[in-house]
């Protein structure tokens, strides 16, 4: 049975989380501009060039967050097929040559007038309102292996063979994950999952050993100092940036390494120019705001009331958590280098806009929590399967 407040009580959104959200994106405008503004002022003759896009993006994002507030994530549910049709059209529209953009190596941007998007990006919050919908759909089935595992399966097979056509192999990796954190809430069987895992292990390997730049981040991984002046240059400038940092860092501006000593320093290395211009406290406040973001999107995913709204929550939420855990092991060496965003923080229009929107749905979802008894359905048959 549904429940909502009152119609004449305001709807109260959860300001701690609202905070967090807005102090991640103001953290993410301060670092884009000053590890940018030396390369756009050298490359393109601006210096306020990406922190102006990014800039532009966040303002977009500020309207689609309002948006999914307002409307409510209730809504999402009919949305489910469209979504997921529609960035499926994306993914292959961004592989034909002439369509997509290559950049780096990797075709992975449909430019558009304005601005660049980037499919995966959107199939990501696509695969999320899918996955929610289905399996609550067919959630007195999800543990059967027909019904509830394997057509989920193969359908994310569909997507990480369109994104590994880019190569995209850290969203490929992001879209299995939340494929598995989504099941295992839903109550798959576990022998399924790591079934999966385990047959899926030689294809990983394969896809590895396949690609020479895939092999060349494994050894930059496994010993960046041995590779200081090749494959391991980037985790080598990474380490240093943020070692540089101390307690207190060099200053906001003051970072040597965005000098052209660290490549990608205002996207996936934005992390290694906080940890250096702010040091171990400016890295302790941006842990902290994820922490805070993962703590009220659990909290309103479990309490949401209905089985759509919790596995929505806790996937847009699972999603905000491994990126900034990945980019940030990236970044301190701690795993293979792999084109994730730091959630809110990173420079790049389209991944800022879609979480922005994400956290919008995790906004509404804590609202609508709050006229939600604690016992209600979904958070009790939720808190079982993690038992």
């Amino acid at each position: 049975m549904k429940t909502s407040p009152p119609s004449n009580a305001p709807v109260r959104f959860d300001p701690i989380l609202l905070c967090a959200v807005l102090g991640l994106v103001t953290m993410g405008l301060v670092m884009v501009y000053s590890a940018s503004a030396v390369l756009a002022q050298d490359k393109l003759g601006d210096s306020l060039y990406f922190f102006k896009r990014q800039v532009t993006a966040a303002a977009l994002g500020l309207v689609v967050m309002a948006v999914a507030m307002k409307l409510g994530w209730r809504k999402l549910a009919r949305w489910a097929y469209p979504l997921l049709l529609a960035a499926i059209v994306l993914l292959v529209l961004v592989a034909i040559p002439g369509i997509g953009s290559t950049a780096g190596g990797a075709r992975r941007w449909i430019r558009l007038p304005g601005f660049s998007l980037q499919p995966a990006e959107v199939a990501k919050f696509a695969w999320v309102v899918y996955l929610s919908y289905s399996l609550a759909k067919k959630r007195e089935k999800v543990a059967t292996f027909s019904v509830g595992f394997l057509p989920h399966l193969a359908l994310c097979g569909i997507l990480v063979m369109l994104c590994m056509l880019q190569p995209d192999f850290g969203s490929s990796v992001l879209l299995v994950f939340m494929l598995f954190v989504l099941l295992f809430a839903a109550g798959a069987k576990l022998s399924y999952l790591v079934g999966s895992v385990l047959l899926a292990l030689p294809l990983a390997y394969v896809a590895i050993a396949s690609s020479p730049y895939r092999m060349k981040r494994i050894l930059a991984f496994l010993d960046p100092w041995a590779h200081r002046h090749d494959v391991g240059y980037q985790v080598a400038e990474s380490l240093m940036s943020i070692g540089s940092g101390g307690v207190v860092g060099l200053g906001l501006g003051d970072g040597r390494q965005k000098l052209f000593f660290l490549p990608e320093a205002h996207t996936d290395f934005i992390f290694s120019i906080l940890g250096e211009e702010t040091g171990l406290i400016g890295v302790g406040v941006l842990v902290s705001l994820y922490a805070i973001v993962l703590w009220r999107g659990v909290r309103a995913s479990l309490a949401a009331g209905e089985t759509f709204g919790t596995y929505l929550g806790l996937g847009f939420t699972s999603i905000i958590a491994f990126q900034a855990t990945v980019n940030m092991c990236v970044a301190m060496g701690l795993l293979p280098t792999k084109g994730l965003t730091l959630p809110f923080v990173s420079y790049g229009g389209t991944s800022l806009v879609v979480l922005m929107g994400a956290a919008g749905v995790l906004l509404s979802l804590s609202a609508s929590a709050q006229g939600a008894p604690r016992s209600a359905r979904a958070g009790s048959d939720l808190r079982e399967v993690a038992a």
